[in-house]
């Protein structure tokens, strides 16, 4: 039994959703829009609420709800058209939260959102499941940033407890010089600050877990990932790391699904230190870019998994099939891409296979991300030789 009791539980163990119902997914990004095209194939239908006109997954979707996330009437609607809700990001105004947890299922419930949008109340409760986070330090103040940052040594990171993504709501504490400067910016956003000691990690991990509200749970294989400014540039699949830590992260991973009641999908980053310690660095509870290389190269994507998580069916393999390198493609990166894949030659690296996925985005910024591309290839080497043929990421 895990930690929730069954007063606290949203969802219904014997409660299952077949084909034909309709999903209503909060938010129409890119997320929603991949989750809507992989359960769509299902038999299911979808209904998005997302402020932008033609979002991404509203492009299809059956139906987009076009109203600002905050607009309690038009969660409303979304709770009256859908069987069943998902959100595809943290950031869920409570009102609504609240509403449509009343008025609609929501088997993925709010408790894990509210643990998840707040870094403190995040680590604890990765701490609470028996899970290792790097040493972190709650901030309240200049003074006490000062002596934790004496404790923990430098380089150290802050971050602001809520908000923040991509490197985002975070300064790099390089002296003590930095820290009065550090903490008048980040105070700004008016939110809990937590100090995280710097982890000399070796490489960057994920793991995607699954829970379903039978109580199933399932792992994706573990995914090395490189990021470049802090955005996710590309992910390695398998990991090039050693078995026992694979396996290792893909049981962190399961036990934070369980010990936290998750239903649908729950993102796992970890750091990996030389000496093979792996400490967790943040949770989302939600598909993620880092388990897009599911799409071709496993046997179930990360999409039809969560599908298949919230309406409570049977969760699916998960096993790997084939090598493969997942890459993203940001705003200054689509017409090199376009202009690639036109040629003769983006087929003929030996032993890659190209699967393009571009988003549906209206406005192509830099930094902003736009697509990614899977390589499916007989080694990582050779999808290397394709990215570097390619010189698409040629700045990078």
């Amino acid at each position: 039994m895990t930690r929730q009791t069954e007063q606290n539980r949203t969802y219904d163990p014997s409660k299952v959703l077949p084909p034909g119902a309709a999903i209503g997914v909060l938010g129409g990004g890119q997320l929603g829009r991949m989750m809507a095209l992989a359960g769509s194939g299902m038999g299911y239908r979808f209904v998005t609420l997302d402020p932008t006109p033609d979002s991404p997954c509203g492009q299809v979707a059956d139906r987009q709800i076009v109203a600002p996330y905050h607009d309690v009437d038009a969660a409303r609607q979304l709770a009256e058209l859908a069987d069943v809700i998902t959100y595809e990001f943290e950031n869920v105004d409570a009102d609504v939260t609240k509403l449509l947890m009343a008025e609609s299922y929501v088997p993925q419930g709010s408790k894990l959102l509210y643990t998840t949008q707040h870094r403190l109340r995040e680590k604890r409760a990765i701490e609470a499941a028996g899970v290792k986070v790097a040493p972190y330090a709650e901030i309240g103040s200049v003074e006490e940033l000062r002596e934790a940052v004496r404790r923990f040594g430098t380089p150290c990171v802050l971050k602001t407890a809520t908000g923040g993504y991509d490197g985002k709501g975070q300064w790099v504490i390089r002296s003590l010089d930095e820290v009065q400067e550090a903490y008048d910016t980040l105070s700004r956003a008016r939110t809990e600050l937590v100090l995280e000691q710097f982890v000399h990690f070796t490489k960057e991990l994920s793991v995607i877990a699954a829970r379903s509200p039978r109580g199933e749970v399932k792992a994706f294989p573990a995914a090395e990932n490189v990021h470049v400014n802090n955005i996710l540039h590309l992910s390695v699949v398998p990991a090039r790391v050693p078995e026992e830590v694979q396996r290792e992260a893909e049981r962190m991973a399961l036990r934070i699904a369980e010990e936290l009641d998750v239903i649908g999908l729950i993102a796992v980053e970890l750091f990996l230190t030389a000496d093979g310690e792996l400490f967790v660095n943040e949770l989302a509870p939600r598909p993620h870019n880092s388990g897009h290389y599911t799409m071709e190269a496993c046997r179930t994507s990360q999409f039809e998994q969560h599908v298949r998580a919230i309406v409570n069916l049977p969760l699916g393999d998960p096993g790997l099939m084939t090598p493969v390198v997942m890459v993203n493609v940001l705003g200054e990166h689509v017409q090199p891409l376009l202009d690639w894949i036109a040629k003769p030659e983006a087929e003929q690296v030996p032993g890659v296979t190209a699967k393009v996925h571009l988003y549906g985005k209206q406005e192509a910024k830099a930094g902003r991300k736009m697509g990614h591309v899977n390589l499916l290839a007989t080694s990582h080497e050779a999808a290397f030789r394709w990215i570097e043929a390619s010189k698409i990421w040629d700045a990078i």
